[in-house]
């Protein structure tokens, strides 16, 4: 398993592209967002400024983006071309497999998190006090693991043809309705109620517990557990489900 993870690192960090749009994307993004309010506004009752709330938002949007765009692509890919069965004639279990391509598309997201923490310190002028930032990069970083194995799951899921579309629109409603891209104070009541329970929502929600110096609400924990649970044993499923087809 260390092995496959290792080769997963080596062949993310040889796409440009996909670097691009992981790591540097999500600061543009950011800069786009902040600079269109003023830099002492606040959001809501978060007490929180635009530029801190949205810190949270991008360095979670950028972490998503690594490794839901990155492992459902190249795992449906990957089943395409053959390579999944060939990993099928190793010892590698079906969980092995899923803990690998969760653990090496995690790791890639550190890059995005960091760089969205540099461009908010550096342009925006976002301060919060050492234990916070180290809080902030450990708690998103391992809340991507969350949408790493649903990453997993969408490439079992869908063919090679389909693969892009579904994932876009699971990346994108996900990232709308959680309230990445916007306050979810801004929808609807009706909508700010299923908002509440998607795992986006949990995973922004835990960074802007930092920000504000409180524990974390237990029901997005629970949300983030439960979706990983979830997300993982489908994945391994639907492997397991692949490996009996073929």
């Amino acid at each position: 398993m260390n092995s496959l993870i290792k080769l997963e690192l080596s062949r993310a960090l040889r796409n440009k592209k996909f670097l691009f749009f992981s790591v540097l994307y999500p600061s543009f993004i950011y800069l786009i967002f902040a600079s269109s309010s003023g830099s002492g506004e606040r959001v809501g009752d978060s007490g929180l400024t635009v530029a801190t709330y949205l810190m949270v938002s991008m360095a979670s949007f950028g972490a998503l983006t690594a490794v839901l765009m990155g492992n459902s692509e190249r795992i449906a890919k990957e089943r395409e071309s053959g390579w999944v069965r060939q990993l099928r004639l190793t010892t590698l279990p079906g969980r092995g497999y899923v803990l690998a391509k969760t653990a090496g598309a995690a790791v890639v997201s550190l890059p995005s998190i960091i760089v969205v923490f540099l461009v908010a310190a550096a342009v925006k002028d976002v301060r919060l006090d050492a234990w916070q930032w180290l809080a902030l990069t450990g708690v998103i970083w391992a809340g991507s693991l969350v949408f790493a194995a649903l990453g997993v799951a969408i490439g079992y899921m869908a063919s090679g043809d389909a693969v892009r579309p579904v994932t876009m629109i699971i990346y994108f409603g996900m990232s709308i309705l959680g309230g990445l891209w916007m306050p979810s104070t801004s929808f609807p009541r009706w909508l700010q109620d299923i908002a509440e329970w998607l795992p986006t929502h949990a995973y922004a929600a835990l960074g802007r517990a930092v920000e504000q110096s409180e524990a974390p609400h237990t029901q997005d924990i629970a949300i983030l557990v439960v979706s990983f649970v979830l997300f993982a044993g489908g994945a391994a499923w639907l492997y397991r489900k692949d490996t009996l087809k073929a």
